[in-house]
This record gives structure tokens, sequence and C-alpha cells, in this order.
């Protein structure tokens, strides 16, 4: 027997969105998708005041975890880690900004697929080496860049690694959507094993590494056309020095 499903929790949903669309706080933001969410659950104020207070207190560590790895980050900074990483990605003649992006991107996808999601991240690995190794190969191959292209690179940077994991941890088992997925599905009286949903998110893992690859692939061309075509320009042109050198001659 069917029962009918309410899909008015699901609007704490289009709380998140809205509230990241027009950025107001992200805390703000999820307190208030979980209060309409329980609201909408037809929840007692007083047993959504117990779940949020719950879950603070078994999240309350969290903090703590991710700042010990910040303050190791942060020491390596200052002892020359991203220099370290744009003088050794220079070295590689072949590289370049996209391919070394594509390559982290594989990386990201197949280690978040079996469930290592802690090994990349944008404090820990694209702050510190990815975008230092994409504008070092860059420079290398075109000398030195702008602000412009620097803050483009980072941006694609950081992108590669949210394209890498939020893609592939939806192939892993016991990731927690799919385990969130299959429990609401049980309870709507739909029963789904948890390995037939992971392996449906096979082929979007494909396809946004396909999609992302050839992104990637189109940046070293712009950057090719934009930098190469700047760098003959200067080249070209004229210096004041040279106009008055010749003025005498």
């Amino acid at each position: 027997m069917q029962t009918t499903v309410s899909l008015w929790p699901l609007i704490g949903v289009a709380v998140i969105i809205v509230g990241f669309l027009l950025r107001f706080n992200p805390m703000l933001i999820v307190a208030v998708a979980a209060i309409i969410t329980g609201l909408a659950a037809h929840f007692p104020p007083e047993k959504i005041l117990a779940e949020i207070g719950t879950g603070f207190i078994k999240t309350r560590n969290i903090p703590l975890i991710i700042l010990l790895p910040l303050a190791v980050i942060g020491l390596l900074e200052r002892h020359g880690l991203r220099e370290r990483a744009q003088t050794w990605i220079s070295g590689i003649k072949a590289a370049t900004a996209g391919r070394l992006l594509i390559v982290y991107l594989l990386v990201r996808e197949l280690t978040a697929a079996v469930g290592l999601t802690g090994l990349g991240g944008h404090p820990q690995m694209v702050r510190p080496l990815i975008a230092p190794m994409a504008e070092g190969a860059t420079e290398t191959r075109f000398g030195k860049i702008s602000d412009a292209v620097r803050f483009k690179l980072r941006a694609f940077s950081a992108a590669t690694d949210n394209v890498g994991l939020f893609f592939g941890e939806d192939i892993f088992v016991a990731f927690g959507a799919i385990v969130l997925m299959t429990t609401f599905l049980k309870e709507a009286g739909i029963v789904v094993e948890p390995i037939h949903v992971a392996v449906w998110g096979i082929p979007t893992a494909i396809s946004a590494f396909l999609i992302h690859g050839f992104r990637l692939y189109l940046l070293d061309r712009k950057l090719d056309r934009e930098l190469r075509g700047n760098a003959k320009a200067g080249s070209n042109t004229v210096s004041p020095a040279q106009s008055a050198a010749g003025d005498k001659a």
C-alpha cells in the first residue's frame, strides 16, 4: 500500500539556493532552512530546537579538525611551499595550466570515487599547490602574467577541485547523499540498493570530466591566443627611448 509523500519539506532546498544566490551568511541560511524544513514537516518547535542542538553537539569538534590542517598548510607556505611548486612545474616544458588541471581533475574524481575525499580541497591542495603550479606553468610559457590571468587560473583551479569532488563522491557507495536518498526512498516504499544509486552516478561523473576537461582545453587555447598576441604586440611596440634614438640618427 502506497502512502502519499509530502514534498513540502523540500522547500528547505529552495531556501538554501536563494540564500546562496543572494550571498547571505551561510550559517544563517542553513539555520533558517532547517527551521523551515522542520515546520513544513509539521515538527513541533521544541523538536526542531532539539534536533539543531543535537547536530551542534555532534559536530562541535569539526572546527578543531579544520583549523589544525590550516595551521600546517600556513607553516608550509611560510617556508616556500608555493614557490617550490612553481619552480618544480616550470621544469616541465610540456606542462600547461589546462593539462595540469585535467590531470588533477582525473585524480580528484578517482580518489573521491573510492571515498578519499580528504586528499584534495581548496585549503590543503588548491591554494598551496595546484593554483601556484598552474600559474608557474603559464609563466614558463608566456612570461610574466597579469593579475586578471592569475585570478582566472586560480578560479579554474578551485572549480576543477569542486567538479572532481562533487561528481566523484557520488560514485562512492557509502557517501552520505546516497545513504540519504536510499533512506528517503525506502520510507516512501521504494527499495533501492545503494550500489545501484552509486553505479548510476558513473555516467554523470564521466560526463562532468569530459565537459570540464573540454573547458580546460579551451582555457589553454585562449591563453595561448591572448598571451602570445600580447607578447607579439609588446615586441613590435617602439619605446620612447628607441624613438628618440632613431630621430637623432
